[in-house]
């Protein structure tokens, strides 16, 4: 089935760096646009980074953009968010997500993975 599997998350200073990587399987990855969101307590959840099937194109909210990079590596079924110069703000739990713009189709959510920035 398919199945999102969020990792890389934990507790980091502020300007600190971490990387997320997100596992995929049961799908044609390479075929989806992939997406990283966070949900902060209280909060609704938001688009963080998009990067499309080639990894050809990218797109970041404004308030990550020079901080965060999304890649994928289609041969192992992974994408990634590289998260430089941390910020408080930036705790949530971080999750990926699929969409195969041919079908208008969406993977399920993954289980996410805790981010926390602080000193």
């Amino acid at each position: 089935q398919v199945q999102l599997v969020e990792s890389g998350g934990g507790l980091v200073q502020p300007g600190g760096s971490l990387r997320l990587s997100c596992a995929a399987s049961g799908f044609t990855f390479s075929t989806y646009t992939m997406s990283w969101y966070r949900q902060a307590p209280g909060k609704e959840r938001a688009l963080v980074a998009t990067i499309t099937s080639t990894g050809g194109n990218t797109n970041y909210a404004d308030s990550v953009k020079g901080r965060f990079t999304i890649s994928r590596d289609n041969a192992k079924n992974t994408v990634y968010l590289q998260m430089s110069s941390l910020k408080p703000e930036d705790t949530a739990e971080y999750y990926c997500r699929g969409y195969d713009m041919r079908y208008d189709r969406r993977t399920p959510w993954g289980q996410g993975t805790q981010v926390t920035v602080s000193s």
